[in-house]
């Protein structure tokens, strides 16, 4: 899609009340979900590996016993089980952006380890470009783990979330 076309669309949706937008044109489809971003907290969550989204995911996480070097460089993000394990699947964002579990900070996390997901069920939110993403699963599956922290920055590609096929 030419950036001209979608600034044009941007500004058009400016100062009303819609808040989701799928267009369609030929090949190309844009979906637009928008909103104002949840609000930045200060306080570092834990979010438990393979739950869904119920779980403890305001929980206090404790203080990091190796920090990040000062140079300003973002700690490496968690390794993702080895690609010839054939029994899992992973999620992966989809854009470079923020992930949020839910879709404000006192809402629950849309899913958590354990939980059986639908296809076309929302998994999380990544914000790109001041607009909420949802990213919903492809395929059903139990979810084993999530592999990003709530209020991280994700890259593109990078796996959110690991599950097995159900």
């Amino acid at each position: 899609m030419d950036v001209d076309k979608l600034k044009a669309i941007l500004a058009a949706l400016e100062g009303t009340d819609v808040t989701r937008l799928t267009w369609v044109s030929g090949q190309e489809t844009l979906d637009l979900r928008l909103g104002h971003p949840p609000p930045a907290t200060t306080a570092v969550h834990a979010v438990p590996m393979g739950a869904p989204v119920a779980a403890a995911v305001h929980a206090a996480a404790p203080a990091n016993p190796h920090p990040a070097p000062a140079t300003g460089a973002a700690p490496p993000a968690p390794a993702a089980k080895p690609a010839d394990d054939k029994k899992t699947f992973t999620v992966n964002s989809p854009f470079v952006g923020t992930f949020y579990r839910s879709a404000s900070p006192d809402s629950p996390a849309f899913v958590d380890a354990g939980q059986v997901v639908k296809k076309g069920q929302v998994l999380c939110i990544v914000e790109a470009m001041k607009l909420m993403n949802e990213i919903e699963a492809e395929q059903p599956g139990r979810l084993l783990e999530v592999l990003v922290q709530n209020g991280s920055p994700v890259e593109y590609g990078e796996p959110l979330f690991r599950f097995e096929p159900v």
